[in-house]
């Protein structure tokens, strides 16, 4: 009896043994970088996203623009790699030109100068109204978290926007304003945000005065449809302002779809972490899952229940993401979900910037300093710090020495 009763007992201490040094170890690594992380998480992960070393591995924090990651990959299973976005151009017997825009963030200067020469091809020759329809967005607020500062990446989104809806300046001594880049005219709207500006050249979004977004977005668009047509020879007589396109009486002159695929765009979007683009991205997902008009909250739904299919129902539930390009402090994931993520991501590695052989992206924001990405031997990694010594590079250059020389299982 005595025998069985220790058989009983030996195998319930050996557990807790185990369980009390997996504590201690993993307290220890947290101490390993009690220097450098004081508020924060970190974690590495195998090629199946299984952590083999981790601190805090399931804290809430705020990821800022790591979250971009979630976004590609998404839109990438709901859209598809091969996507294109669609920009619509409609005429009526009286001669108005209505466009049409559904959230392609690549309408650039050059862009539509070759959307200008299609629809001289297709037989426009004069515009009597211009007119700017914007209903396939339905936005309650602008971008959570974004800021009202006069910098480009606090640009405001909606369905027809030009130029990541930032504009370039050049102003001289004498105070003549002009634009700032040469495939761009002249826009009266360069003249109003140049007011009050000191000399020099710039580039500020369209809100830099304040005004309304979407007012701002139809003049900015408006201007440069009517300045290009009009240096193609085609006289545009008047800006109409926002109208729907009317359901009778139109043709459809022409259907643009943007020149680069949406993995084309991702890698753009994820290189120079450009919030306008994955906030456009983020909200064409919801509007491809549930309709038009694009909504942040269909948005929301359609990613989450893409990232549900990616990383199983617990992983995705530790990512709260209000918008696309991680702006918002009410942005939250985990280390655990973000290992898992990478995981998911890896056959899309190449779309990450490569600084010293390791592919990463960056997040941050004041008091936010993150990283995710792939160590040199390819071993995932993320690295989130809530707090205001930006030690990053530091925890990061710690985990390869420990990590990145060990071969990936």
């Amino acid at each position: 009896m005595k025998c069985a009763h220790r058989r009983k007992v030996l195998p319930l201490f050996v557990g807790i043994l185990v369980l009390l040094l997996g504590w201690r170890v993993g307290c220890a690594t947290c101490r390993s970088m009690a220097d450098l992380a004081v508020q924060g998480a970190y974690g590495v992960a195998d090629a199946d996203g299984r952590a083999i070393d981790s601190c805090n591995i399931d804290q809430p924090l705020v990821p800022a623009s790591v979250l971009k990651i979630a976004t590609v990959l998404s839109a990438l299973r709901i859209l598809g790699p091969e996507y294109r976005f669609r920009t619509e151009f409609y005429t009526d017997t009286d001669g108005n030109l209505y466009i049409k825009g559904l959230g392609d963030p690549t309408l650039m200067s050059e862009e539509i100068v070759r959307i200008v020469d299609q629809l001289r091809q297709r037989g426009l020759g004069r515009v009597r109204n211009l007119f700017i329809d914007t209903s396939a967005f339905s936005l309650a607020m602008q971008v959570p978290g974004r800021e009202n500062s006069d910098n480009p990446y606090d640009a405001p989104v909606g369905p027809l926007s030009v130029n990541f809806n930032s504009v370039p300046l050049r102003k001289d001594a004498a105070g003549r304003i002009e634009s700032g880049e040469p495939l761009t005219p002249t826009l009266p709207i360069m003249r109003q945000l140049g007011q009050g500006r000191p000399p020099g050249q710039d580039r500020v979004n369209i809100c830099a005065q304040g005004g309304d977004p979407d007012a701002r977005m139809a003049q900015y668009a408006g201007e440069l449809f009517s300045a290009l047509l009009r240096q193609a020879g085609v006289p545009v007589a008047a800006l109409g302002g926002v109208r729907a396109v009317p359901g009778q009486g139109m043709q459809l002159l022409y259907a643009h779809h943007s020149t680069k695929t949406l993995r084309e765009i991702s890698h753009s979007l994820l290189h120079y972490s450009s919030n306008f683009m994955a906030n456009l991205v983020f909200l064409t997902c919801g509007a491809k899952q549930f309709g038009y008009p694009a909504t942040w909250n269909k948005a929301q739904q359609a990613v989450h229940r893409e990232l549900v299919q990616q990383l199983g129902k617990p992983a995705a539930s530790t990512i709260v993401q209000e918008e696309g390009a991680g702006l918002s402090r009410r942005n939250r994931v985990t280390v655990r979900a973000m290992l898992q993520l990478l995981a998911a991501f890896r056959p899309h590695a190449d779309l990450l910037k490569k600084e010293h052989g390791t592919a990463l992206k960056t997040g941050t924001l004041t008091g936010v300093y993150n990283y995710a990405g792939y160590l040199p031997d390819g071993k995932a990694f993320v690295i989130l710090l809530n707090q205001q010594a930006n030690s990053r590079a530091a925890v990061l250059e710690r985990l390869k020495r420990q990590y990145a020389a060990a071969p990936l299982r």
